[in-house]
């Protein structure tokens, strides 16, 4: 609500001078004037009491059904509010301008739009409103027009309870999933104490929900509006009035590590200031927190802001995302998903069907770099109703959404619901690489550093270590790029893999077991990140990335000498395979020499078609027989 509307709706009526506002009955009097002194410190519920004390000993006491119908409108109880303005109007019609506003948000949020745009439409007949009374007025009678027509075009909507393993007679709330739909992390209440959970998914069923950790849970504090990165192992969540706190409610950060989530510290400045900030949501690779903020600079009361993560672990200042997505009244809930370009939320300043709706927008990118938001849309009707949306996260693969509803065939208060998503409003197709790192020899399990880069910009989509515990790691791939997987250990050799997701393998993700070895001499590294422009031995620019690799490799290793060594398929002719075999080898010893690498330890070889992995049957093996390897020679 509009501050200056809400500051009005709690003064006492006869502030206003239009109309007398008092009862001949002494009694009745008495009681208005003590709800009025209720009403100054919001005892609403002493101040109905009074108030209806009030009526019913003067029924004809305007003023008091007036104030009974602007404190059940604040609170909400649209059907009560609607029947104290009603009769208002039938003793006095013209007894204040405001009582049509009322009635017109009551309609509104109701759903009944047709009958709300007229009373909106009375309101702004009458003279001296301020602008700011006319801004809300005009944007109310913009979401009843939106609507009328929304519900003329219904989306796709059809709910389902995800079960008792997570629903309860408690309220669960504000859903997060990793990117393999294995594990959900919620909030759920109870006695006024908000905790997370989390269920793991086994056979399509989500298990008996179990409390997330004591050593993020309080009993003191609340903990909700949480985010997970695509692997699991990053928690973000909001704490409130915590004693580490800069401000009433901050956002803190939990790392998995292994068997257990580590302590939460909260991430500080500039992010967290005196302010308020709340539900972030993190981007793919990590590097992108978007959260809610009341801080100056904004457009509104709550905006949606993000901020970067600088290589040496810090966050940077905060940049506003923007009119293209902010509003002068409240946007919150972000979701930003894995394909790193949509982002969902909550808002009710953009045309919708009445208090909050949930929208999307996609990045604006040009040449590789955004430069802003395309238009905002609505989700639609009917998973926007006139009651409030939020809350909304979407799978991986786009085709579900997670929300949570009060509906009556529920378990119990709110309970979280998934739905399949309309394809209009569906992010960008993305898949995931879930991988296993290993020794090869010994199969102990192996923390080793995983990167994924896009091969195209050269972009890091993600960096991190593989679970100490399990050896695992997961990461989100867009569909329609390339995608090149370098892991490494010291004193183990590193492994290169590429990926080009398409839509054949959206419902296909790649699934990897990595045997790292030791470093020997006589081992040997595919290098599959190496390219060529085809039957030639010029390096194509995707390529630096793997060789900085190896570089990097050659610099941590000093005592280690390689051969380069280049080899071909079958087809065309045996010579011509190896002289250009070895073109190949000598242009990637030729780069190595240009950053650095002494000449004694690197050598360069090519074999041609001679050393084949696998027969040449197919084109698929020929592509695997046309490989830059390097080989370990002394160590």
């Amino acid at each position: 609500m509009n501050r200056l509307l809400l500051l009005l709706c709690v003064l006492p009526i006869f502030c206003f001078g239009q109309k007398q506002t008092f009862s001949p009955i002494k009694p009745a009097q008495k009681s208005y004037n003590l709800a009025n002194q209720h009403l100054s410190y919001r005892l609403y519920d002493k101040a109905i009491s009074e108030l209806n004390q009030a009526v019913k000993l003067d029924k004809n006491f305007t003023a008091a059904y007036q104030q009974l119908g602007d404190i059940y409108r604040m609170t909400k109880n649209y059907s009560k509010a609607l029947i104290n303005y009603n009769q208002v109007l039938e003793l006095d019609a013209e007894f204040l301008p405001l009582t049509h506003f009322g009635i017109g948000e009551c309609e509104l949020n109701t759903g009944n739009y047709t009958n709300a745009i007229k009373f909106f439409k009375k309101y702004l007949t009458y003279p001296g409103l301020s602008p700011e009374s006319k801004q809300k007025t005009e944007k109310y009678i913009a979401d009843c027009i939106f609507s009328l027509e929304a519900i003329k075009h219904p989306v796709s909507f059809e709910p389902v309870n995800i079960g008792p393993g997570i629903n309860s007679k408690e309220d669960e709330y504000l859903p997060v999933i990793t990117a393999d739909e294995k594990m959900i992390i919620f909030t759920r209440q109870t006695n006024r104490n908000e905790d997370f959970f989390k269920s793991i998914k086994r056979d399509s069923i989500w298990l008996p929900a179990e409390y997330l950790s004591k050593d993020i849970n309080t009993m003191n504090f609340n903990e909700g509006a949480q985010c997970i990165s695509p692997d699991g192992n990053y928690l973000f969540f909001t704490g409130c009035n915590r004693p580490d706190g800069l401000g009433r409610c901050d956002i803190y950060i939990s790392k998995w590590e292994g068997n257990a989530w580590s302590k939460p510290y909260n991430i500080g400045a500039p992010v967290n200031t005196p302010g308020w900030e709340s539900q972030p949501s993190v981007s793919a690779d990590g590097r992108t927190l978007y959260f809610v903020s009341t801080r100056k600079g904004g457009f509104g009361g709550y905006d949606l802001w993000k901020s970067d993560l600088h290589s040496n672990g810090t966050w940077g200042i905060p940049v506003n995302l923007g009119p293209e997505i902010n509003t002068p009244y409240d946007e919150q809930s972000p979701f930003i998903h894995p394909d790193d370009e949509t982002l969902y939320f909550s808002s009710n300043g953009w045309p919708g069907m009445g208090n909050k709706d949930l929208f999307m927008s996609r990045k604006n990118v040009k040449d590789g770099i955004q430069i802003g938001w395309q238009q905002v849309q609505n989700l639609g009707y009917p998973i926007n109703t006139f009651g409030e949306e939020s809350g909304l996260s979407i799978s991986s693969n786009g085709k579900l959404g997670f929300f949570s509803s009060n509906q009556t065939a529920g378990y119990g208060g709110l309970d979280i619901y998934s739905f399949e998503l309309p394809e209009a409003i569906r992010p960008n197709l993305v898949t995931y690489v879930k991988g296993l790192i290993f020794d090869k020899y010994t199969k102990e399990i192996l923390d080793a550093k995983v990167e994924i880069i896009n091969l195209m910009d050269g972009k890091t989509i993600f960096d991190d270590l593989s679970n100490p515990e399990t050896g695992e790691f997961l990461a989100t791939l867009t569909v329609g790029k390339s995608f090149g997987l370098n892991i490494s250990k010291n004193g183990y050799l590193f492994h290169s893999q590429n990926f080009t997701p398409d839509l054949n393998l959206i419902n296909k993700p790649f699934i990897l077991e990595i045997p790292l070895k030791k470093i020997e001499i006589g081992g040997l590294v595919i290098m599959n990140n190496i390219f060529f422009e085809s039957g030639k031995f010029n390096l194509l620019p995707e390529s630096k990335i793997e060789l900085q690799q190896l570089i990097r490799f050659m610099n941590e290793n000093p005592s280690v000498s390689i051969e380069i060594g280049g080899h071909t398929d079958d087809i065309g002719n045996e010579k011509s395979n190896l002289e250009l075999s070895n073109e190949r080898a000598r242009i990637v010893y030729n780069y190595l020499l240009s950053k650095h690498i002494p000449a004694s330890k690197i050598s360069y070889k090519g074999y041609g078609e001679s050393i084949p992995l696998i027969d040449n049957s197919t084109e698929e093996n020929r592509k695997n027989n046309r490989r830059t390897e390097f080989k370990i020679t002394t160590k």
